[in-house]
């Protein structure tokens, strides 16, 4: 069996899927909002254990069809690392049709245009990556150290280069502040790029990052239930994608769940939002059913 590093951590929707830890924590972790790598130091796993471990669960599970590579950022490896990778999980999982993993703007931008064509053409399909906000103002003050023009470049570079991108908003990161700042920017940023997936979460603060969290962004104040549905009421409304794209807001941490595609549901969602506004705190997902 595998001996999995915890915590471990990966997107909802590769629950059901094979996990195949590659580094230990996350290459940047800085951003003064997440506890997830916190307790980890960085570090990129000796490939032949990874190969082990491959080998292993290929003899358990030998009809997977997708793989998820953590931890927090693996596009951050060389290239030559991951092409040896993808090439040993095409061989090892016969009917393998998806690999995804979680990217950042920062490894994206470290690597050549080539580079992330090849890594596509090699079998690297689905980009996990976390916009947050798309303001430079809250940018700063969350330490996510990146910039607003950098997410774009980012964004459009990994789509030019073919990969599939799946991107998260989390409604809230501005505090009532920079509530308007925050929105109108996030939907700038998926209105000038190609995502193929986009999520929106609720901001949530572990007690071990609170502290750090706050001493960059001093004048923080946590919206309301009803103050982030207006949040979301609103990006959606400023949403004008150039392409399809799936959405979703039904992570642990959402007030209410919804779905559909963007532009077709766009007026739908609206709808929906606006009636359980309507209707209030009934209309929520109970605190105790929630998390993050």
């Amino acid at each position: 069996m595998i001996e999995y590093n915890y915590p471990l951590f990966r997107p909802p929707a590769e629950a059901n899927n094979i996990i195949i830890r590659v580094t230990y924590g996350c290459s940047y972790n800085n951003c003064s909002f997440c506890s997830m790598y916190k307790t980890k130091s960085f570090e990129v796993r000796v490939i032949e254990d990874v190969f082990k471990d491959i080998d292993t669960l290929a003899n358990s599970y030998p009809d997977a069809r997708r793989v998820f590579l953590a931890d927090g950022d693996a596009l951050t490896l060389d290239t030559e690392y991951l092409l040896k990778l993808l090439s040993y999980l095409k061989q090892a999982f016969i009917k393998l049709g998806r690999i995804s993993l979680y990217a950042s703007a920062q490894n994206i931008l470290n690597k050549s245009s080539q580079e992330l064509k090849h890594l596509r053409e090699n079998g690297l399909n689905l980009i996990y990556y976390g916009v947050e906000t798309g303001s430079d103002i809250v940018l700063k003050k969350i330490t996510k150290g990146v910039t607003q023009n950098e997410i774009i470049e980012s964004l459009n570079k990994a789509s030019d280069a073919g990969l599939k991108i799946s991107a998260t908003i989390i409604l809230g990161m501005g505090g009532t502040k920079y509530s308007n700042e925050h929105i109108s920017q996030s939907a700038l940023v998926i209105n000038s790029t190609r995502v193929n997936y986009l999520a929106t979460l609720q901001l949530g603060l572990e007690e071990d990052s609170k502290e750090n969290f706050y001493k960059h962004f001093s004048d923080f104040e946590m919206p309301t239930d009803a103050q982030l549905l207006q949040e979301q009421k609103k990006f959606l409304e400023l949403l004008n994608p150039t392409n399809k794209i799936i959405f979703r807001s039904n992570h642990a941490s959402n007030a209410l769940h919804l779905a559909g595609n963007l532009p077709k549901d766009k007026s739908r969602l609206v709808e929906e939002l606006d009636l359980a506004l309507e209707i209030g705190q009934d209309a929520f997902v109970p605190n105790k059913f929630r998390g993050f």
